[in-house]
């Protein structure tokens, strides 16, 4: 049976997307192959989250959305052209001169995913995967001084450097995959503050993504539902070496995560009853605040989000590693305490 995604406190734009039921867990949304056009139409910022390059120039183009989900075995598969279900922003742009390309996306997550005792920091690449198909890749491959070994990743969505992102907080890597760096403004269609949010993806582990709004009470159905808080905030002081200056949220390492802060744990996640699992798991939220989507993993990401380099290529540059492994170094991620 194929069914819009229109339950929780997103109602998520024009995509059928329909996930078959497991057992002991409420049917929520499986895959049938869906298509759209796009058409150019004006686009609206998001206040307060990010700079965005292009407001009024949607493109438009021939390219359609598919994207099919289905589960083999433990193993849910997304099948993904990686072309977005809604407008963007015009690409290439004069602060990302990349055309948007259709993908050739084969993810493989856990069905049923377990949670682990530690967690896998995510450096550079993809969190996970929007339920249309577009990879979450929060990272910005954007340095100090250019020196990837200096300690100082710029934020993404700090506004600092204009990396031509659109009102979908995305935009377009070297080789035409368009990904999401925050909250994808465009596949959520209207917000409620008083339903719980739709599965918006799937982490590389297997766990659901939300988008902002879970329940007050996480192991309660019935309590009400708010915007849920991240758990870092920037450090306070200078920094110690690089850019120096005061701490502002200009680069990843200015944020801290504070223990308690928040409703969410450093993984911007927590243990949660939801429509869909009735019974509780573990899931993630995007959030409007830092770390907008996620920088590490509860469960075991799978490789099949490792980096890749063009439309259907696998594989790394050599000494690179797709995920982090345990906790960072210093000033590398945001650092745990």
């Amino acid at each position: 049976m194929h069914s819009n995604i229109v339950t929780g406190a997103v109602r998520l734009a024009a995509l059928t997307v329909l996930i078959p039921a497991i057992p002991g867990i409420a049917a929520a949304h499986d895959a049938s192959l869906s298509e759209r056009s796009h058409a150019a139409v004006p686009i609206l910022q998001l206040i307060g989250l990010t700079q965005v390059n292009e407001i009024q120039s949607a493109q438009a183009w021939s390219l359609k959305n598919q994207v099919e989900i289905s589960i083999s075995g433990d193993t849910r598969i997304i099948r993904a052209n990686g072309i977005p279900n809604h407008e963007t922003g015009r690409f290439p742009n004069r602060n990302n001169p990349n055309a948007i390309r259709a993908q050739n996306y084969v993810f493989r997550v856990d069905a049923k995913p377990e949670k682990r005792d530690r967690i896998e920091i995510l450096e550079l690449g993809k969190f996970g995967v929007a339920v249309n198909g577009v990879p979450f890749d929060p990272g910005a491959a954007e340095f100090w001084n250019r020196d990837r070994n200096s300690g100082w990743r710029y934020e993404a969505i700090g506004g600092a450097v204009n990396l031509g992102l659109d009102s979908n907080n995305a935009h377009v890597q070297p080789n035409g995959a368009y990904h999401y760096h925050g909250l994808p403004v465009g596949l959520i269609e209207t917000w409620s503050r008083s339903v719980h949010s739709a599965i918006v993806g799937y982490a590389a582990d297997g766990f659901p993504i939300y988008a902002v709004y879970g329940l007050s009470d996480p192991a309660n159905a019935t309590s009400s539902v708010s915007a849920m808080r991240a758990s870092y905030a920037v450090r306070k002081g200078t920094r110690p070496g690089g850019p120096g200056g005061e701490f502002d949220g200009t680069y990843v390492e200015d944020f801290e995560y504070v223990t308690g802060s928040g409703d969410l744990d450093q993984c911007n996640g927590r243990h949660t009853v939801s429509p869909d699992y009735p019974q509780g798991t573990y899931a993630y939220f995007l959030t409007a605040q830092f770390p907008f989507i996620p920088r590490c993993f509860r469960g075991a990401p799978d490789r099949s989000f490792a980096q890749r380099r063009g439309p259907g290529a696998t594989g790394l540059r050599p000494g690179d590693e797709p995920f982090g492994r345990g906790p960072p170094p210093p000033r590398r991620g945001p650092p745990p305490r």
